[in-house]
This record gives structure tokens, sequence and C-alpha cells, in this order.
């Protein structure tokens, strides 16, 4: 869990050392308590973290530290997403001062994700130098970075209608538009944080937001941007973020191989095989199988075919759980590449590892809660192919008794998807 900076826990309205020492010590007799569940107990108030912070606290605490004070408010510092206890310390100190450097911080953070332009313009005026600080949290984060909804706590992760007109005011008030944050493997800029984050996509500001960051001389071909040393097309791609991924590109984004299958690009992926051009960097096995992965996921036809054709098994198994083309197309929707592959005879009731799912369960997943921007009509016919090929249908499934469930009622109330469980045609 830690320290990832974003799984963390707020502050309270007015906090105290006092009050997080307390924790601390409480997390000392816990330890100390010897019984299996105390630090479970301790960590039970805040229950979206609990079983990470428990595991957390346990490893710190039993493996390392040994029932410690040291340990446990090394345990608090972190679960609020601070580095030491001491930089914590620091932190509410600061906080507790009106008008100092940390507190007017803070309080530009809250303005920009509330957009409160009127009150980020007025600490801008009183502290210029705001535009160019860095939060004292792990991340270092600058304005820019919390604009884009991305990395930083989740909390905070909101993108406010007046976006666009926050970063602009960043901009113009001399806010670095390439500065580098410590997310996601460290060296993510506010533009690879647009890019891949689904909030400003679904406050549809997310294209508007990477134009003016563009604008103000944004690198997108600087490494690693989108964290994890990815380029920025494939780091929108494996982030579900396609529609950034084709606007970066549009733009002049580099694209490698596995970039230039998931956005369809049939003319960059062939130029990878050119065997004519000794200049071609070596494609290899495992480049070639992430291609043909990426693009089963984004339904880019024209591109699986050509990777089957270049020798891509088409029941390959892919990344470290063993999902299969299928999957991801079914997942996806992509009732054509599910036929594709069908028709290359890939099996249909292979399990993956990590959910134990056959590509029919990864469609009717894809149906229940689909990817962001993916119409629910696309899986009526994946449905019907994957059981006319012989899929496994769980009778209780389309038993009545099972409306209990949410994903029963769903199913009992969509004639159409009860139909393609028996293989019928919408």
């Amino acid at each position: 869990m830690y320290p990832n900076p974003q799984d963390v826990l707020p502050l309270a309205p007015r906090p105290s050392l006092d009050q997080y020492k307390k924790q601390a010590e409480e997390l000392v007799r816990a330890c100390l308590s010897g019984a299996p569940d105390a630090i479970r107990e301790w960590a039970a108030p805040w229950p979206a973290l609990a079983p990470r912070l428990e595991a957390f606290a346990r490893d710190t605490l039993t493996s390392r530290r040994r029932c410690a004070l040291t340990g446990a408010q090394f345990v608090v510092a972190r679960m609020h997403g601070f580095e030491s206890w001491p930089k914590f310390a620091a932190h509410l100190d600061g906080l507790a001062r009106a008008g100092s450097p940390i507190s007017n911080f803070e309080a530009a953070a809250e303005a920009v994700v509330a957009g409160d332009i009127v009150g980020l313009e007025r600490l801008i005026r009183q502290q210029p130098s705001l535009v160019r600080a860095r939060s004292a949290r792990a991340h270092r984060a600058t304005l820019l970075h919390y604009a884009a909804a991305n990395g930083v706590e989740n909390y905070r992760q909101k993108t406010p209608a007046n976006a666009v007109a926050i970063v602009e005011l960043l901009l113009s008030a001399g806010a670095e538009v390439d500065a580098e944050a410590d997310m996601y493997g460290g060296a993510c800029t506010p533009l690879g944080l647009v890019a891949t984050s689904i909030h400003p996509e679904r406050a549809g500001v997310q294209n508007a937001l990477m134009q003016i960051l563009i604008d103000h001389g944004a690198v997108i071909d600087r490494l690693g941007g989108v964290g994890n040393n990815h380029l920025f097309v494939r780091g929108c791609l494996a982030n579900g973020r396609p529609a950034a991924a084709q606007f970066l590109a549009a733009r002049g984004a580099r694209l490698d191989l596995e970039g230039a299958a998931g956005i369809g690009r049939l003319d960059v992926v062939q130029s990878c095989f050119d065997d004519d051009d000794p200049r071609k960097p070596i494609v290899t096995v495992e480049q070639m199988r992430a291609a043909f992965g990426t693009a089963c996921t984004y339904g880019q036809l024209a591109v699986a075919e050509f990777l089957l054709g270049r020798g891509v098994p088409p029941d390959v198994r892919l990344g470290d759980h063993g999902q299969t083309g299928l999957h991801w197309a079914a997942l996806g929707g992509h009732a054509d590449i599910v036929a594709l592959l069908l028709e290359r005879h890939t099996p249909v009731d292979s399990v993956e590892e990590r959910y134990h799912g056959t590509p029919l369960t990864w469609a009717l997943h894809g149906w229940s809660d689909p990817p962001y921007g993916t119409p629910t009509d696309r899986y009526y016919e994946v449905v019907a192919l994957l059981v006319r090929a012989g899929a496994g249908v769980n009778p209780r499934w389309i038993d009545h008794n099972a409306a209990g469930t949410p994903f029963g009622r769903r199913l009992q109330a969509d004639p159409r998807m009860r139909a393609a469980l028996t293989g019928e045609r919408s």
C-alpha cells in the first residue's frame, strides 16, 4: 500500500500533533498486547484502507520495529502521506500558523480542486511563489499537478467545471509546465497526469486541459511523464484513456509498437516489421504479444489480424495472470475480434489466474460495469458469439432466484442479455 501517495487519509479538520501521537500510542498498545486481531481493530476506523493499513502496520511493527513507538509514528505519518514522523510533525506545525508557506499551499491546493479561482488568485497575490511551491507530502506535487486530478491524495482528485481557467491562471502566474512529481514511479508531469486521469475526461475538459498545457510548452515525448517509464500514448492506453491517446498521437506524440497497436495505427505497426530497413529496432516476442493484447483490448481488428499473421498465437497468454486476447476483446465488447479469435480456435472457456474468469464472465462484467465510454449494446453479440462457440453458462445466472444480487437484478431486467446467454443474436 504505502508509499502510494493516493491511498492516504485526510487530516482532521483542526489537526494537532497530540491527537496523532495518541493514534501512535494506541497502535503500540495493540502491538504489545499480542492479540491476533488487535492491529486489525486499530485499523478498523478507516474501513476503506483497513486491510492494507493493517498489513503495513503489522509488517512495520512486528517484522522490523518490534512494537516501538518510532515505528508506530512512522505508520501514522505514512498513512497520511508523509515520508516520516518529523516531516509530518513539521507539516502540522505549519498548518497551525496562519499565513505560513505550508498553510498557504494547502489552502491553494483546496482552491484548485474546488474551482475557487477567486480564492486562488488572492493566495497567489499574497504569495507569488505558491505557483512553484511543492507539497510537503511524499509526492511533492505542485498546484498544477493537483489540477490534473491524478496521483495526489484520492480525496483531492476532483476536476471542477472551471479547471481550464484554473490551469490558465497557474500557468500565467509562472507555474512550471513540466514540473515532475514523485508518483507512479516518479517523474510525472501535469500533462501526463491529465492525459491518464478519468476525472477530467468525465468533466469534459480533458482535451482542453491537454491543449493548454501543450500550448505552454509541455513536452509530449517526455519518457515517464505519465509514470512507469512509459511513452505518453502507451501510458494513456494502460490507464484506459484511448481518446487521450488519440489526441496526443494526433499532436505528434511518439508511438512505440504497443501504443500504435492500441490506437489502430496499422501503418506504424507494419513499419516495425520492415525487413528491408536495417535501422528498424528488433521486435521481441514479448513486444508483439503486448501489442496484440492492446489491439484486442481496444478493438483494433486490422492490427490484431496483422499480428496474428506475424506469428502471434491466437490463444497466447498475456501478462502476469494468463488472460488471452479473447478475454480482453470480450471485456471491451469487441465482437469482430471475438469472432476472429474464435475462428482461429482460441479456447472459449480458458480461465485466467487473477479472477478465475472466462471470456464469457469478462464479457458479462463489461456489460454490467462497462469501461468508461463503452456502450452496453456492444455486449449482446459478444455474449451470443461466445455461447454459440460453447462457452459455459452458469444456470444460476438466469434463474429467477438470482434476482437478489445486483448482477441478477440487472440480468432479469434485460431480456436481450438473457436471450444472448442462450446464443440468440440480438
